[in-house]
């Protein structure tokens, strides 16, 4: 008699979350709050970027220790689309291009000893390092590029210890540091990036600066048609600005 022994496939689980909470200062959550939010509305239009921050991206199929965190991290090439994590074998082998870390003392070790291993062994194509306290890193801001399998410094345009910027090829940005802070500048327009609450908080502000020069010139006597020509409005935006006063 023949016996036939069923060996059972463990299906392995590659969770999205450790477990543990997160213990992260203000200052840290700020600036990957920033950073992520930030660098996603810059690349909202390009389906072929995705942006993600703190999420798990696992490297080994079959082995869910082999995992990383970055703080930031950028691809390019891959859809851009919700996911719980980031497992590399589900997205045609495409690692991140970009990563940035936003370093303090719990994590100083991994974040320039552990993990630049970790990311030059995925060709990460650049690897930053941010200290927001300007207690680990001098300068503040570094970052290295791959060059030929290693990474190679990239040069800093230094003005003082906590302000400077270095140029990420890879996302076509500048990352300032100002007087301390850090923030993503287009270098063709000199803008900064801003959040969707920055953005939008900028709008009203705009906005209300507008109102108040178009109920300026109708209390002057203008014509809402005569506002209208002269700021280069429809007469429905006029009014819309000035509400039932005029």
């Amino acid at each position: 008699m023949t016996i036939l022994t069923q060996v059972e496939q463990v299906e392995i689980e590659y969770p999205s979350s450790d477990g543990e909470p997160m213990a992260e200062s203000d200052i840290t959550r700020d600036y990957m709050t920033y950073s992520v939010e930030a660098v996603k509305l810059y690349f909202q239009e390009r389906s072929d970027v995705y942006v993600s921050a703190n999420s798990f991206i696992y490297y080994e199929q079959g082995n869910n220790q082999a995992v990383v965190a970055p703080d930031i991290y950028v691809v390019f090439g891959v859809a851009n689309r919700k996911r719980d994590n980031y497992k590399v074998w589900e997205e045609g082998g495409i690692t991140p291009d970009f990563v940035l870390e936003i370093t303090s003392e719990t994590t100083q070790t991994k974040d320039q000893e552990t993990k630049p291993e970790i990311y030059l062994g995925l060709g990460v194509r650049e690897y930053f390092q941010y200290d927001p306290s300007g207690d680990y890193l001098n300068p503040i801001l570094q970052g290295v590029r791959l060059i030929n399998n290693q990474y190679e410094p990239i040069a800093a345009n230094n003005i003082a210890f906590d302000t400077l910027w270095l140029f990420s090829e890879v996302l076509g940005l500048e990352l300032h540091i100002i007087s301390g802070e850090l923030r993503f500048r287009v270098p063709q327009t000199g803008e900064f990036l801003k959040t969707h609450k920055e953005e939008n908080l900028g709008r009203l502000a705009a906005e209300s600066t507008l109102r108040s020069l178009v109920t300026q010139l109708l209390n002057s006597g203008m014509s809402l048609e005569q506002v209208a020509q002269m700021m280069n409005l429809s007469t429905v935006e006029v009014r819309r600005l000035v509400g039932e006063n005029f």
